[in-house]
């Protein structure tokens, strides 16, 4: 071995025994001056305080501050002056290692270069007044003289560690209550210019965070891990977190905080950002009312989000809290749905109009640029704005374009089933939040739908190229530029409900709606449905919701009412053709009401009013009418006899009038219930003729064999029948026609047996009085001459037979 490297070998285990000699001898020194000792450590701890600090016992540690000197202070704990009032020491340790600069030692000084706190609590309390247990820490004069004493200590902390320790911080007077389970605490402090700085390393559990403790904890039992770096800037008296990232719970967070303490209260700032969390993850760290608030909402992925939350510590109430929050491509649950393709941006504000407190009341959340589908339905939101989270209230302007086929996803099929179309969707909207859903939104906007084929399930009705525009005003709907097409049939309407929404969403029964129709053809065959009987539907149910608004909608379809003003060109029904109909309507969920009903026909005019009520698969009918002018012909064809066998409109010919007061039945098909007509008819047929009437020419061919039988006419016909179910009562009538003057009376069975007729035939030939001009003078010849007596029975074979009958016979 070289020379060189023997004495250097030799020379510095020689200087290393001789720091174990002069370590072991400040050991002793400690060991043997221990009581000394801890009267000095507790003078110069307690320099500075208002209170008290005691010290049960102190041993040296040998190790664990080499090359200092470290005592282990055991039973540390310190008393403001008002302890016996409130009894809430400001630190109480079982175990508080202080190392100690050997040098300063050796002159006689204390100089603490760290402190180690275990088993301990630190508990910061100020009582309903404002009082606080950390006014024990004497606040240092503005101005200090210079006084140069060796024996002072510089007072300044180079490295802490806390392990185990119960941190608290108890305010009454501004409702805040801090407790952390620090598990762990280190960490060196230097000290420019400007104040002090420190490097942190924390593991602390957060038992409880809260900034008004009416409202509960932020953060509640998460975990606090990471570093922080933190300074004070004497001068501007403000404690400052720098940003860093700090994993609370799971989740990493970037943290960072003011406190400005030369401020009474001390104000402060947090700020957290969070670049990746889940939306339950992050309403979890919040306090427990703003929680309940953002758990309206759910999103599948995570989102970014940052909070800032701004206060002092003396104020009673909650901080300022502002939250900003961005989404993309997200699944949103939330107000009864779920949105797929979810994007906004976010902000909760408690803040919302400056001065009038941080409270729910002021609260507010406002989504940016929402944009998303629902079951298919694409749409956007501007801004989707929800303030006053007391009672909730959410307004914003929804857009959308859409398939109309896609609403059977949101109504079902049951009800109206689209199958073509499209939609435009522009709304405002403002509703209420009841159990995190949209509750009876009011509206305002319009929503146009254009080329759409809907059914009408209920019904079985089907419309083609359906078209309409629905412009909410207020309570108010408007409806505008209704096409509607049904087999040949084509409808244009407008309308309007007075109270919509109201009615909607409460009482959808009793909606009214007044229409305006026009059409240039309805053929009513196209609408017989609606006199069927109604199929029973079970609107579409979401997850183990039913849909109220499918139900709604069906409610207010089959038992609202509308009042319709109708003109119609044209009208077809079987056979019946009419022109320049109109009408006013008022349907109900039971059936129709007909006033003022005016149509063309026959070369006349026919008015009516009249109801039609659904009773099963019957629908009852009530008619007023009044028939002006109206071929007979075309009349009896188009009505199909109106039950008769006979005679038919091919035995007719003349003008029509009559005024009839009925009731009866017709099927679901729109035909009558034969036999269930009941009411009186009175009528008159000018210029009238009986044509190759069968019943007349089989007894007119032995009685007048001479005499004209096809063509019967008549120039005036007037009479009056009481229709009850199949028989008809034919008041007496006086019957002057060319081929022979007649009276009769009796009944007429439409079906079945019961036909009983009585006629009063003078033999006669009317022509014979054709150059006769005085009417009385005809009506004394009338019954001159043979008068033969005939009686109209049913006969075996189903067909009315003629038999003569005797004066006294027929007196009987």
């Amino acid at each position: 071995m070289p020379l060189w490297l023997k004495r250097s070998l030799q020379l510095f285990s020689s200087l290393i025994l001789l720091l174990i000699v002069i370590f072991i001898g400040l050991g002793i020194y400690v060991s043997a001056n221990k009581k000394e000792l801890q009267v000095a450590i507790t003078k110069e701890l307690n320099k500075n305080l208002n209170g008290n600090l005691t010290i049960a016992n102190i041993e040296p540690t040998f190790l664990k501050g080499f090359p200092n000197v470290s005592v282990s202070l055991k039973k540390v704990e310190i008393k403001d002056s008002l302890w016996n009032i409130h009894h809430h020491s400001l630190l109480t340790a079982g175990d508080l290692d202080i190392s100690v600069n050997t040098m300063a030692l050796l002159k006689g000084t204390i100089e603490i270069k760290k402190i180690t706190i275990n088993d301990a609590s630190i508990y910061l309390y100020t009582d309903s007044n404002g009082y606080s247990n950390t006014s024990v820490f004497k606040e240092k004069p503005k101005k200090e003289p210079e006084i140069k004493d060796e024996s002072s200590s510089p007072a300044q902390i180079r490295r802490f560690d806390l392990n185990a320790v119960r941190f608290i911080l108890d305010n009454r007077k501004g409702n805040k209550l801090f407790l952390f389970a620090i598990q762990d605490f280190s960490g060196k402090i230097d000290y420019p210019s400007t104040g002090w700085k420190a490097d942190v390393n924390l593991k602390i559990l957060v038992r409880s965070l809260a900034f008004n403790t009416k409202r509960g904890s932020f953060v509640k039992d998460k975990l606090l891990e990471g570093k922080m770096n933190i300074a004070y800037n004497e001068k501007a008296g403000i404690i400052e977190v720098k940003p860093n990232i700090l994993n609370i719970g799971t989740d990493p967070f970037i943290l960072g905080a003011k406190f400005k303490i030369s401020k009474d209260p001390v104000e402060f700032s947090i700020r957290v950002e969070a670049p990746s969390i889940l939306w339950k993850s992050a309403s979890a760290l919040l306090a427990p009312n703003i929680t309940s608030r953002l758990d309206m909402f759910n999103l599948d992925k995570p989102i970014s989000a940052k909070a800032i939350i701004e206060g002092n510590m003396g104020a009673g109430g909650d901080p300022s809290i502002f939250v900003k929050a961005g989404v993309k491509n997200n699944t949103l649950t939330g107000f009864g749905g779920v949105v797929d393709d979810c994007n906004f941006a976010g902000v909760y504000t408690n803040n919302f109009i400056n001065g009038k407190g941080y409270t729910d009341e002021n609260s507010a959340i406002k989504l940016y640029h929402f944009s998303g589908s629902y079951k298919e339905l694409p749409f956007t939101i501007d801004t989707v704005f929800i303030h006053n989270l007391d009672k909730p209230v959410a307004t914003g302007i929804f857009k959308s374009q859409f398939n109309v086929a896609k609403l059977g996803t949101v109504l079902g099929t049951d009800v109206l089933n689209f199958t073509k179309g499209t939609a435009d969707v522009k709304l405002n909207y403002s509703a209420d939040i009841v159990d995190f859903k949209l509750n009876k939104p009011m509206l305002t906007g319009t929503i146009n739908v254009k080329n759409a084929d809907v059914s009408y399930v209920p019904r079985g009705v089907n419309f083609k190229n359906t078209s309409i525009s629905l412009d909410f005003k207020g309570p108010d709907l408007l409806i505008h530029d209704i096409r509607l097409q049904s087999g040949k049939s084509v409808v244009l309407m407008d309308g309007s409900v007075k109270n919509f929404l109201n009615l909607y969403y409460n009482s959808p029964e009793k909606i009214l709606l007044n229409w305006s129709m026009r059409s240039p053809a309805i053929y009513l065959g196209d609408f017989l449905a609606f006199l069927g009987t109604r199929k029973n539907s079970t609107p579409v149910k979401s997850k183990n919701k039913s849909n109220s608004f499918a139900t709604q909608l069906n409610t207010m379809l089959e038992k609202g009412s509308a009042e319709i003003n109708l003109r119609v060109d044209k009208v077809y029904y079987n056979k019946f053709t009419g022109t320049n109909a109109t009408a006013d309507i008022f349907l109900s969920e039971n059936g129709l009401n007909l006033k003022n009903v005016s149509l063309k026909h026959g070369g006349g005019s026919i008015k009516l009013n009249g109801k039609l009520q659904q009773n099963g698969r019957l629908n009852n009918f009530a008619l007023n009418t009044v028939v002006s002018n109206v071929n007979i012909r075309d009349f009896f064809y188009s009505f199909d006899n109106f039950g008769l066998e006979s005679p038919t409109y091919k035995n007719l010919k003349g003008s029509f009038f009559t005024k009839t007061n009925v009731t009866g039945s017709v099927d679901g098909g729109g035909k009558l219930i034969p036999g269930s007509m009941n009411g009186n008819v009175n009528f008159d047929l000018k210029k009238g003729a009986l044509v190759s009437y069968d019943a007349v020419k089989s007894i007119g061919k032995f009685a007048f064999p001479f005499r004209n039988l096809d063509n019967i006419t008549f120039d005036n016909l007037n009479g009056n029948f009481d229709i009850k179910g199949r028989l008809v009562t034919i008041k007496p009538m006086m019957i002057n026609s060319s081929l022979l003057n007649m009276n009769l009376a009796g009944v007429y069975a439409t079906t079945g047996k019961g036909t009983n007729i009585l006629l009063d035939v003078p033999l006669r030939n009317p022509k014979k009085d054709e150059d006769i001009t005085d009417k009385q003078e005809l009506k004394e010849r009338r019954m001159k001459g043979i008068v033969i007596h005939i009686l109209a029975t049913d006969g075996e074979d189903g067909k009315i037979k003629f038999k003569l009958v005797g004066k006294k016979d027929k007196d009987s």
